[in-house]
This record gives C-alpha cells, structure tokens and sequence, in this order.
C-alpha cells in the first residue's frame, strides 16, 4: 500500500550512511519505506519548510531519515530527534526550476598554506553536475567537494523562471525557494573572511557582497539619520559593490575614509559601532585617541603602524581579493591636532598626523582599509586629512528633526510597546513635537527618566519587596514630569531668562507695546523668509529702563528651541580669550539648531569697559563682531538680541553698525509711571500724580519700582516718603 502523497510522517534523525552519500546534499530513507512513497527513483520531501531530495539506502534503519551536519544544523536538530516529513510533488514555477542563483562561497576548513584559487566557472560546472534538480531555500548551506578540501555553499539569492504572468510572492521573480535546472545560471560570492580566490568570473556577473545578509536599518537601532546613511552609502560604499576591474577602467579607487562631527549625543560612534557590523569585512577596531598616545619616542608612531598591520598583511597575499579592514578612531581631534598647534616640545602630535596621513595615502597606500573618525571638534583636525584621497567624506551628523526624533523614541520605547508596559495615552508624535533640539542620547535619557516616574509608583520606600510589574504603566504624565527634568544640552537657559523678567512685563502701554510688538514681528518675518538667516536687534536705553527684561521677554516669547543668555554674570572671572572662547561656542552652537535665539545683555561689561582710560578688550569686541555679523547656514535661523545703555561708546567701538535694528527704550514719563503704580496695585496712585510730573528727563522703570517698594505701606503709598525717596535714587 501507498502512502498518500499528503500523508505526514514521523522520523528518527540519524547521521548520513557514509561520508560520500552526506556530500551529495540528500536525504536517505531506508528502501522498503521508500518504496512506499514512490516506485520511480528519488523523491522530494519537505521538512520545516525545506525541500530535499530522498533516496533510498538499506543501511538506514527503519522509521529514521538520515541526514548530513549541515542538514541536522539547517533543521536545528539532533540525531534522534522526531521530525515531521511530507511528500513534496513541485508545481508551477517550483517546477520550471531557477533562473539563477546567487551562492556564497567559503571552505569548511582552512589550510595552513594560504588562500586558495577556485576557477568558478569549473565549479559552476561541477554544482550543476552534482545537484541539478535539487531544491534550495535562501540561507540554505550545502558541502561541495573541491579538488582536496570542501567547499561551503550558501544560496542568499534565488530568482525563478519566469511562467507567463505568474509571479513570486516577493516579485521581480525573486523567490525563497527553488529547483536547480541544468539551464540555471550560477553566480558566485566569497564569504567574509574566507580564506579563498574567486577567479574566472565574468565581470558582468560578478558580485562582491559587502554588507551582511540579515542586515537592515530597524537592526542598527539608530534613527533620524535617513539623509546622512544615504549620503554615507553613495560616497563611502556604493563603488565596493562593483568589481575592481571597473574601477580600474573608471580611473578611480575606493574611499579610504570618512569624518562623522556633529554635536556631542547625536550618533556618531553609535553609527561606526554599526557600520562595521553591517559589514562583511574584518572585525573593526576601535581606537578612542589618546590610547595612541605614548610616553616613549616612537611608540605612538609604532602604534599607528600596527593598526594598518593586518590590511598590509592579507593586501600583499590576497591582493585585491582582500577582506575590507575599518579602524574606527573616537575623539580623532586628540591625536590629529593642526601641525605646529601643540607646544609640548616633543612634536608627538605632528609625528602622528604625518603617519596616519602615509597610511592612509601615502606611496604605499591601502585599497582595502576604511579609517573612520569622529569628533566634536572638526575645526580642530589638520587640514591635510580633510582632503580628499584621506578623509574626504565628511557628513555632519546634527541634531534630528521631528520625524528623526519620532523615529528615535520609536526605538527607545520598542521594548516597552512589545512589553505592554507603554501607556495608550502616550503619544510619541507629540513626544516628538515637544523634544525640539534634543538629541538621541538625550531622548533615550527622557525615557529612562520617564520610565524611572513609573518605577517609583510601584516601589514603596518601606517595603521594597512588594514592587510588582504586573501593573507597571510607562505614561503621558511620567514622560511630561521627565520633560520637566531633562533638558537639552541645545535648549534653552530657562532660570537665567525668567530671572531677568522675575516680575514679568508691565503693560503700561505706548511705546513698550509698540516695542514688544515690532520685536515679535521681525522674528516673524525672519521664520517665514526664504532668503535671510539672521536679525541682530539692540535695545538701547539708560540705566534701568527695562532693556535687560524686554530682551529676555522677547526671546522666551520666540518659542525657537535654542535659547542663550550671554550675560557679564555668566562670565565673572573669565580671561579675556575664555570669555571669547565661551561666547563663540555658544555661537556655534547657535549655528547648528535650525531656529535659535542668543541674548547678549550689557555689551559694555561683556567688553570690559570702563570710562577711565578708556579701557575695554579688543579680543572679547573682535569676537563679538565676528559673531554678530556671521550668517548661519540657510538650514537655520539666527536671532540676536542685544542690550546697552551707552549707544555712544558702541559707536566708537564700530559695533552699533552691526546691528540690523536699533530700538529705543525710553524711560517712564508722568502718565506711563502713574500706569505702572496702578498696576501694582497702589490704591492712593493718583495722589502721586503732581510729584511725579515734577520729574524731568523721564524715570526709569527699575528705579520707579525700587522707589515705590520702598516707600509703600500696605497697598499705599506715604507721598512725602515717596517724593524723599525720589530725591535719594536722583530722579528729582
């Protein structure tokens, strides 16, 4: 009797009959089963999910399938092991058979004596003699005798005859599984790290399979970033996907090596960290800068070579054919500073630069090294190794947009979302709306710390042994308390502004409206210009009026995410050229945020003048006008706003002219102070009315609230205490 043909059955596992039959890549039953299942020679049965050819074999034992090693590791079992087998009958394109297969080659056991020479055309030849009509599934790994050592074959891509309008589920005639046919054509890739030589190949067919097989974007966990892996892919690795023939016909050779700067927490080493694992090339080595460094001449030079060792190595071997070898250097400005910058005396940091420079493209140059830096400090790294043929991919890694930052969170809050433990109320849309400026680093801590909210709902102080995950909730509540706590590095300088508004605005009407008013609508019109990036705006005014708190005011109300106070009290202490130094910084800074606003308050103290002399400090004004007058890229929006009190001494100094704006804020006349008493709430303002007109040359405003909080008794004011007080702060 017959089994039918989708009769399901069970089978011991055991090892392949001899060492010969498991090189044929088949499956053995033993012969009276066998015949059960066909009359007609081999057959095809699947298990797991993949097709195998089955002969028969009398040395098989009853109720088992014999299998190879790599079969057994394919399937994930052991000799022994009870698997379910089913008559496969092939139909349609499983039928017809591939068009072509694209395999990975490796050995299965190196020797001693170097790589070895395959002629792919020959083994092309042998694989069809020895397998056609034997089915193969992508990662499927099968053994190939070669000459005097086993090859390793591994089919990663599978494309099916084409049968009228039928298509594979995958379309483009890409499939998962297919038959060899005596009319496939086969397409030959080395393994990373196989001890081999490809040759005979044609060039139109050849491949070279750089980048892993299980790789993918969602693996590298890095988000945000779309636009800066394209660029990286096009220049770094789109020309190693072709072989070195064609490049050698283009007159070109590959990039040797790439710069990723950008601020700190943005991604850069997370991504070389990644790159190299997507790659099938050496493991890459990672070098944070000063390990190069070293107290004995020569060593740090010693130090350098040894990290190209490998690639020369396997270069002169292997040639060409050589695996790709990357060297990753963290903070690279430490060791590769501009030539002649360091006043050591030893010239260690020249000496390094000079021969990572001859490694990289010297007369001696690699083809198969990718040397990738990262650093905060681009401006810091000499100049010869930002040229072409060394560093020559230079990709920005800035702060990420809302989409890269909802891409970000998205991975930070995987595991939660996979655990049930993220809220339903989270939004990570409007999460993403809310973190303007932060970076990766500084979203994955806003959800620790929101994460950190939850933890201390379920943890009881006194009794630490009933916390429970059962009811843990990650929620919208807990990331708005982590927002509260966590704060961009690129935001803003809240205490510092509000202290400067402590008391808010008083609208005492006229021209601080129109002040305020026309402020508001020149950053508008910044925000929706599609050619001008920067507004610098002075607000001038004596001692007092309020410039310092408009200021403030104006750029707490911008709503832009990057917000810096420049202020003398930040600075007490600070030499000249480490104020200069702070203020640039804070300008670059500035630079890199898409909308960004700086406060500059009191220049004459940030330059250090005094009248006697007159002295003030060249270094801190050069700075300062270099500052003001530079445009950030068309990709940002600069807002400056400046504060003085002597108008006069910026215009000897040629720095009121760099100001697109000047607005002045007059000091209070009777009517404007009289609105700003009632404001206060004095119940008795209009009896100060006749002292306050009185008063010539107009009041400012900090000393008119100094004078009332001194002179105040209750909601009252005592007039003849008040009109003392006047006289004693100099306004009668």
């Amino acid at each position: 009797a017959r089994f039918p043909s989708m009769a399901v059955l069970e089978k011991r596992v055991s090892t392949s009959p001899t060492q010969e039959l498991a090189l044929t890549n088949c499956v053995f039953l033993q012969t009276k089963e066998h015949a059960l299942l066909s009359t007609d020679g081999d057959i095809y049965v699947q298990i797991s999910g993949h097709v195998f050819t089955a002969r028969a074999d009398d040395r098989v034992e009853l109720g088992c399938i014999a299998c190879n090693s790599v079969q057994r590791r394919l399937l994930e079992v052991k000799n022994g092991d009870v698997v379910s087998v089913q008559l496969f009958t092939p139909s349609g394109s499983d039928a017809a058979g591939l068009s072509s297969a694209t395999l990975e080659v490796d050995v299965v056991r190196a020797r001693a004596r170097g790589s070895e020479q395959i002629d792919v055309s020959v083994l092309a030849q042998e694989v069809l003699n020895s397998y056609v009509f034997q089915f193969l599934t992508i990662d499927q790994e099968f053994v190939v005798p070669w000459r005097d050592i086993n090859l390793r074959l591994r089919a990663i891509e599978l494309e099916a005859v084409s049968i009228g309008n039928e298509k594979s589920e995958q379309g483009g005639g890409l499939v998962r599984r297919g038959m060899l046919a005596s009319q496939t054509q086969l397409l030959f890739t080395k393994a990373g790290g196989a001890a081999i030589q490809l040759v005979g190949q044609p060039e139109g067919q050849s491949r070279t399979n750089i980048f892993r097989q299980d790789w993918s974007f969602e693996k590298m966990g890095v988000g945000g970033l779309d636009q800066e892996f394209s660029d990286i892919f096009r220049r770094a690795f789109a020309s190693r996907i072709f072989p070195v023939s064609v490049l050698r016909k283009l007159g070109i050779s590959h990039v040797k090596g790439m710069l990723l700067y950008g601020p700190p927490g943005t991604g850069k080493t997370l991504i070389a960290r990644q790159i190299g694992k997507m790659l099938n090339g050496k493991e890459p080595k990672v070098v944070h800068g000063p390990e190069i460094l070293s107290k004995y001449v020569g060593q740090s030079e010693e130090n350098i070579r040894a990290l190209f060792a490998d690639a020369e190595r396997e270069m002169q071997e292997r040639g060409d054919d050589s695996e790709l070898h990357i060297i990753i250097f963290d903070e690279i400005d430490s060791v590769c500073k501009q030539r002649g910058s360091t006043k050591d005396g030893t010239g260690v940091h020249d000496t390094v630069v000079n021969q990572l420079l001859s490694k990289i493209d010297g007369v001696h140059a690699l083809n198969n090294i990718l040397v990738i830096g990262m650093t905060n400090r681009r401006d810091m790294i000499d100049e010869a190794l930002l040229r072409p043929g060394r560093l020559e991919v230079q990709v920005e890694i800035s702060l990420p947009d809302e989409n890269g930052r909802y891409q970000i969170l998205s991975i930070h809050t995987a595991g939660m979302r996979q655990g049930k433990f993220l809220a339903p109320d989270v939004d990570l849309h409007d999460l993403a709306g809310q973190t303007k400026n932060f970076s990766g680093a500084e979203i994955e801590g806003l959800v620790k710390s929101a994460a950190s909210f939850a933890f201390g709902r379920q943890v009881q102080v006194d009794n630490l042994k009933q916390a429970s995950a059962d009811t843990l909730q990650v929620t919208r509540a807990d990331f708005e308390s982590a927002l509260s706590e966590v704060r961009p590095a690129f935001g803003i300088n809240t205490d510092d502004l509000h202290g400067c508004v402590a008391n808010g605005v008083i609208p005492y009407g006229g021209t601080l409206t129109q002040l305020i008013n026309s402020a508001s609508q020149l950053i508008k019109q910044l925000q929706n210009s599609a050619r001008t990036t920067l507004l610098s705006v002075l607000f001038e005014g004596s001692v007092g009026s309020g410039t310092t708190a408009l200021a403030a005011h104006t750029a707490l109300q911008s709503g832009f995410p990057f917000v810096k106070l420049i202020s003398p009290n930040s600075m007490l202490g600070y030499g000249e050229n480490a104020k200069s130094q702070a203020i640039a910084r804070i300008f670059e800074d500035a630079h890199r945020s898409p909308l960004s606003v700086v406060v500059l308050d009191d220049l004459e103290r940030l330059l250090d003048y005094v009248r006697i002399g007159p002295r003030f400090s060249n270094i801190v004004l050069q700075t300062l006008l270099t500052c003001i007058k530079k445009a950030p890229s068309k990709k940002s929006k600069l807002v400056i706003l400046a504060t003085t009190s002597s108008a006069q001494v910026l215009e000897s100094f040629e720095l009121l002219d760099a100001f697109n704006v000047k607005l002045h804020v007059p000091s209070l006349g009777a009517d404007a102070a009289l609105r700003v008493l009632q404001h206060l709430g004095i119940t008795n303002a209009a009896e100060l009315q006749p002292i306050l007109a009185n008063v010539t040359g107009g009041m400012p405003i900090k000393k008119l609230l100094l004078v009332a909080e001194m002179s105040m008794a209750g909601n009252k004011i005592d007039p003849v205490l008040f009109t003392s007080t006047m006289q004693d702060v100099g306004l009668m």
